[in-house]
């Protein structure tokens, strides 16, 4: 790898020189009234080049190729704009400009194409996976708080609790993957924190996100592991033109409070820009167990989150991005079922931060070097109120240092190269490991997006990764996109995941003296620890399988891709998409040993058996004017080839079922297994928007539906899902909300009512019942 970095390097920068350029192009921006406009970004999209417009609305953008090339044109506080232009060799091109107000948010309202990211150059829209952007106009129209709430309502994701890794460990799953599967990142980068593998995403605040990107399908090729599932892109505020402000509050039920306050600013004569945010939230939490006596399934907290951004022009050339989010969040919950009360209380804290520098080369090439720092600190205490003993919970520090060099260049006016080279050093202490834990992984990756003809398109790429651990992996993907006719595009990709086992797979130590005293052992700790419980006198039995504990292999898998896009005019678009996940070596608990109690032993195996496969519609119509409605639908099949292969062949473990229609065990079929646990064989959701511009009304009607899941085995074991255990049963959640803008769109009204059912489920700790909230936001921006 050390040799191919200087070589990567040496090709981009030798690009700087490629060839003579002379094509220019310039114009002046002005608005719907004539008025010139200051800070509006001109960007061509197919090579990135771009610049800002000066006091008089003028920009140049000079050394360009010869070709056809689309200029995206944007700027807060007025409608986005595209346009097209051709570019000739030693002329000068011009390109007037003319843009529409639109005041009536903080953010690009309305961008649904290619977005500028100054701190990624990789365009998570131009992936060979399906991918969605959520805009913050959607957001806000819904009336979301947090990140689980949005990212609840979109198809094929579902927010999922695992009840016996505690109220807390709420993830999200994506195309029937557990949540330890998805990689959430913020502006690019890795989050990090998990709660038994689960990425808890109501700490995430909603009121500072610029847009949410979504990858659906293995994309460890850009991203490394975790992304095997997919992506969860959170991208914060970026681009600022002039100075304005937001102060909003959320009142409603649970005690509900949102509090939010932002502001933005050019500064140096339009040189830099500045924007922070704060975020006050805190809930009483609410209760979906009837026989919880006392307490809540989803604790009472509150917590406060400060964002912020600089950017500074150092250059014609290079410009520097500063960012940082810190996030603090408690939980104080007492709470009691028939047994001893206890309280349980939690403190978290979250840093993120970066510094990016940016070269933008007037020949088209464009290098990033960042630098990137998390650090996640959880604490947790469990008190037996009555006898006054504290059982340790979730403690743990996390930090993960990474530094990256990426390039782009755009080459023969079709063919876009971005590449990247890195290394990242992570490090753990628990008390629930044996001292401090470390790893360390280094990263080179490629991908290249070709434009062969107008209506044909290849995009693919790899990446290689040295793990301290594991050493080598190569991760490709490949996607190809064919415009058939003018109305209908046909898509196929296919790519590949990796997933490393995580610290708490490798050394974790630990008791559930709560929840009836199971323990779980990483693969690491296993032998030295069970010893230790057989010296003690605590196990009775050792099962087989105990001696093939040792060895985790890295998970792999490879996902497949197919469907189509139909848009015949601008008012309907039909999406449809089928995938095929093929996961080799997964990771799975297994029970290993019994205690002299009666309680379980468990520890981690490789399975080489399971799939994942199905398919998303989405359906998009624009009924009448200001009216859209939108669709969805997954369908998902979820298994484990062993316990089809075993049912089949009637041997081994899951060969019978024992049948409580006749009280007795009987030989399975495959009709028996349903799949595995917590997926959905069907989810659907229903969005109606309205907007009525002259009188400044917004509304939404959310359905969303989620099919019967397995959640438990009930009665005697047999190791899988059949008809006779434990499900949860299919459910729809209904939300709506209503916003008016008021004082020439400075002021605004809005009013949501989630859950409008009062639907809950013991099951489903973190569903609550019926919100109701009124929000009031004051804008502050100069007007037109």
């Amino acid at each position: 790898m050390k040799r191919f970095l200087p070589l990567i390097i040496m090709l981009f920068y030798s690009s700087l020189t490629y060839a003579q350029i002379t094509g220019r192009l310039s114009g002046t921006v002005t608005d719907d009234k004539g008025n010139a406009v200051e800070g509006v970004a001109i960007i061509l999209i197919q090579t990135g080049q771009g610049a800002s417009t000066n006091a008089k609305g003028q920009y140049t953008i000079e050394k360009l190729k010869a070709g056809a090339y689309n200029v995206r044109v944007s700027a807060i506080g007025y409608k986005p704009a595209m346009l097209k232009t051709t570019i000739r060799d030693n002329q000068q091109t011009i390109l007037p400009v003319n843009i529409e107000t639109d005041v009536n948010t903080l953010t690009e309202v309305g961008i649904t194409g290619k977005h500028y990211n100054p701190d990624n150059l990789i365009d998570l829209q131009r992936t060979p996976m399906p991918s969605t952007v959520i805009t913050r106009k959607q957001i806000e129209e819904m009336g979301s708080r947090r990140l689980d709430e949005v990212l609840r309502e979109q198809t094929g994701l579902a927010i999922v609790s695992d009840i016996g890794a505690g109220a807390r460990a709420v993830g999200l799953q994506m195309q029937g993957f557990d949540s330890g599967y998805t990689m959430i990142l913020i502006d690019g980068q890795p989050m990090t924190g998990r709660n038994s593998g689960n990425f808890d995403l109501s700490r995430i605040t909603v009121a500072n996100i610029e847009r949410i990107e979504i990858i659906k399908g293995a994309s460890s090729c850009l991203f490394g592991s975790e992304a095997m599932a997919g992506v969860v892109n959170i991208v914060t505020r970026q681009h600022i033109s002039q100075a304005q402000g937001l102060a909003g509050i959320r009142y409603g039920s649970f005690n509900m409070v949102d509090a939010n306050l932002e502001g933005e600013s050019p500064f140096a004569n339009g040189r830099g820009s500045g924007y922070l945010a704060g975020n006050y939230y805190r809930t009483d939490g609410f209760n979906s167990n009837p026989y919880l006596s006392e307490g809540k399934t989803v604790p009472p907290y509150s917590s406060y989150t400060i964002q912020g951004r600089a950017k500074y022009l150092l250059s014609d050339v290079n410009s520097l991005n500063i960012t940082g989010r810190f996030a603090s969040r408690r939980s104080d919950n007492n709470k009691s079922y028939s047994g001893d009360p206890t309280r349980d209380v939690l403190k978290e804290n979250d840093l993120n931060a970066s510094a990016v520098l940016n070269s933008n080369f007037k020949s088209g090439v464009r290098i990033k070097s960042q630098y990137y720092l998390t650090r996640y600190a959880t604490g947790q205490n469990i008190t037996n109120l009555t006898e006054g003993f504290t059982i340790p919970g979730s403690n743990f520090t996390q930090y993960l240092h990474r530094a990256e060099l990426q390039a782009s260049q755009t080459w023969f006016n079709n063919l876009l190269i971005t590449a990247g080279a890195g290394t990242q050093y992570e490090t753990m202490d628990n008390d629930l490991y044996t001292g401090g834990k470390h790893q360390q992984n280094t990263f080179l990756y490629t991908q290249g997006d070709w434009k062969v003809t107008n209506k044909l398109g290849f995009i693919g790429g790899a990446r290689l990764e040295r793990h301290s651990r594991y050493g080598g992996s190569v991760t490709p993907s490949f996607g190809v996109n064919y415009q058939l006719v003018k109305s209908l595009t046909l898509r196929a990709a296919v790519s590949t995941g990796f997933k490393t086992p995580d610290f708490r797979q490798l050394y974790l130590v630990f008791t559930n003296f709560a929840g009836g005293g199971y323990t779980v052992l990483g693969t690491e700790e296993f032998t030295t620890e069970l010893k230790k419980l057989q010296d003690a006198g605590e196990i009775s039995r050792v099962f087989p399988n105990a001696a093939k504990v040792g060895g985790l292999k890295p998970e792999r898998s490879t996902s497949y891709s197919a469907g189509f896009s139909f848009a015949p005019g601008t008012r309907f678009k039909l999406d449809v998409n089928g995938f095929y996940n093929n996961v080799r070596n997964f990771i799975n608990t297994e029970q290993v040993a019994s205690k002299t109690n009666g309680q379980q032993v468990f520890s981690y195996f490789n399975i080489d058996r399971a799939f994942l496969t199905g398919a998303d519609v989405g359906l998009t119509v624009k009924a009448t004017k200001g009216l859209t409605v939108s669709a969805g639908y997954q369908l998902l099949y979820a298994k484990d080839r062993g316990v089809i292969d075993s049912i089949k062949a009637g041997t081994g473990n899951y060969a019978n079922v024992y049948d409580v229609n006749i009280s007795n065990d009987r030989r399975s079929t495959t009709a028996d297994y349903f799949g595995l646990t917590n997926r959905s064989r069907h989810m659907a959701n229903i969005r109606l928007s309205y907007e009525y511009e002259p009188r400044g009304i917004t509304a939404s009607f959310r359905v969303n539906y989620r099919g019967k899941y397995g959640f438990m085995e009930a009665g005697r074991s047999n190791g899988f899902l059949d008809p006779f255990d434990t499900y949860v049963s299919g459910y729809y959640l209904l939300n709506a909300a209503i916003q008016k803008t008021l004082m020439n769109k400075h002021f605004a009204v809005q009013v949501t009512v989630d859950n409008i059912l009062n639907y809950r489920d013991m099951l489903m700790p973190a569903q609550s019942g019926r919100v109701v909230l009124l929000s009031l936001n004051y804008r502050f921006f100069h007007n037109q």
